[in-house]
């Protein structure tokens, strides 16, 4: 038999499992998004049965023995084909020894979280999420003891699955350099800069006006309507079932507007990933082997980099003041961009200004390190949340719903908090590296963000699944990543903005 032959038929396995995949992912995202409360936990048992029809089909002997052998002899298989199955190896090597037992027990303890979490942060009261929050470490603890190649640490096994080749060495050094000159750079606009009018933020602007919004951003980004979703959620996420079905959602508050405008910029920059990748990725299932981090960087590219910059505001603010009526009709265009890029310290990550935001994640990843690694307790999270958030930001956290229980990953995986600020520096050196080809500020300003995801489809798009990070921002811009263009584009701006000397 040969190889085109054998992937034949992982490729006809590869096409059922996928059936399972997208049931799961559409009933996760029905719980996320319209369930009703009483019917979390049932739509979580139901994932959990089809998580243990998938973990049969990836476990079945067939499968491993065909995955093995092209693993072991890849002649006659294109690079994208080669890459797949070089991706399947790496997943069958994190959960080959998993009983479907252990599978369901560890489908069924993230399914349990979520809806423990809910709860919890509606109540604001960690203890209801502090048993699935530790179920849901041990099973991960359990899952990576499995494994026949043992990690240095838990949290570095967590590390490499999120972001190929992470390491607590690397972005202990990443995240020491962002807190070295972020932290004095926020000090100094507290202290020194100038006042920006804001008091037009919580104007409420109803639910209609924002959600017309919404679409017209994700279709000046250049999405396709008719391959798209928008709904509501608590966190706001965004899911892929192939090209031509993905789900985007976002969080709706009348009093905070911009909440909106840049949850949904965000999601948006996901969804732009999930749709343009090359044909022959989705082809061969090879589409969406990016790391977190390359998917982060797009997200924030055009939550952050476009849309909080002085071109894009010029040409959204028309149509802002179009659709929201008399609301803004006193806020200038120079007064709109000014107030969507204030710096302060807060409490809520997703809420937060671009300056604090890496602060938010540092927080998170310290974290995270020191209770998977069981250097920490559950039980001590709150307190030494409150404590972090004193020190590097000088806020006191009111409540466990603005402190440990805002963010929804908890509940199923850790590692992935370091994917945003990687994700904001890769996008930093891919920003200057595009500048080189194209007039960003003047297609941006003329809206034509056509020119940029025409950019970003040539030279990211087209290789991310096939390449590990370092090796993709290489290929993009000609050297490893470096922080320093990140932080010198936050030291740039915000002095400028906040007329610093």
């Amino acid at each position: 038999m040969t190889n085109q032959q054998k992937l034949k038929q992982l490729y006809a396995i590869l096409s059922e499992a996928e059936v399972y995949q997208r049931s799961m992912g559409k009933l996760n995202f029905d719980m996320m998004c319209c369930a009703p409360e009483e019917g979390l936990e049932q739509a979580g048992e139901d994932i959990s049965v089809l998580g243990r029809q998938l973990h049969k089909l990836t476990h079945s002997k067939k499968y491993q023995r065909l995955v093995c052998e092209l693993h072991a002899d890849s002649e006659g298989l294109t690079p994208v084909q080669r890459r797949l199955v070089e991706r399947l190896w790496e997943d069958y090597g994190r959960t080959k020894n998993f009983t479907p037992a252990f599978a369901f027990e560890l489908d069924s303890a993230r399914n349990h979280a979520y809806g423990a979490w809910l709860s919890a942060k509606k109540a604001s009261d960690f203890s209801l999420f502090r048993d699935s929050l530790a179920a849901v470490i041990d099973c991960t603890r359990r899952a990576i003891d499995l494994r026949d190649e043992k990690p240095s640490t838990y949290y570095n096994a967590c590390l490499d699955d999120n972001e190929k080749g992470g390491s607590e060495e690397q972005l202990d050094a990443f995240f020491a350099a962002l807190k070295a000159r972020i932290v004095p750079l926020m000090q100094r606009i507290v202290s020194e800069g100038k006042p920006i009018r804001e008091n037009f933020l919580s104007r409420p602007v109803p639910i209609p006006q924002q959600e017309a919004f919404s679409r017209y951003l994700l279709r000046l980004e250049g999405l396709r309507e008719s391959a798209l979703v928008l709904m509501t959620t608590e966190h706001p996420f965004t899911d892929s079932y192939g090209p031509k079905d993905v789900r985007v959602t976002t969080h709706y508050y009348e009093d905070n507007f911009i909440s909106n405008i840049f949850s949904t910029l965000h999601e948006g920059g996901h969804a732009l990933f999930m749709q343009n990748e090359p044909e022959e990725f989705y082809e061969n299932h090879a589409d969406n082997g990016m790391t977190n981090a390359m998917h982060e960087c797009i997200s924030r590219f055009y939550e952050n980099l476009i849309g909080r910059s002085e071109a894009f505001i010029h040409f959204v603010y028309p149509k802002l003041q179009e659709i929201s009526g008399d609301t803004f009709a006193d806020v200038s265009e120079r007064e709109l961009y000014e107030a969507v890029n204030i710096s302060r310290p807060s409490l809520i990550r997703t809420e937060s200004d671009e300056l604090t935001y890496s602060l938010h994640i540092m927080i998170r990843y310290e974290l995270e390190k020191a209770f998977i690694n069981g250097e920490i307790t559950v039980d001590e999270i709150p307190a030494l949340w409150n404590a972090k958030y004193a020190e590097y930001l000088g806020v006191q956290v009111p409540d466990d719903a603005q402190g440990c229980l805002q963010d929804v990953h908890w509940t199923d995986s850790y590692g992935y908090f370091p994917s945003y600020a990687l994700g904001n520096a890769y996008g930093a050196q891919i920003l200057r590296r595009m500048k080189q080809d194209l007039d960003v500020d003047a297609a941006v300003a003329e809206g034509k963000l056509d020119q940029v995801l025409d950019w970003l489809k040539e030279n990211v798009f087209s290789c991310a699944s096939m390449l590990t990070p370092d090796a993709w921002i290489r290929r993009i811009t000609g050297e490893p990543l470096n922080v320093n263009y990140y932080l010198d584009y936050l030291e740039e701006k915000y002095t400028r903005l906040y007329e610093l000397k």
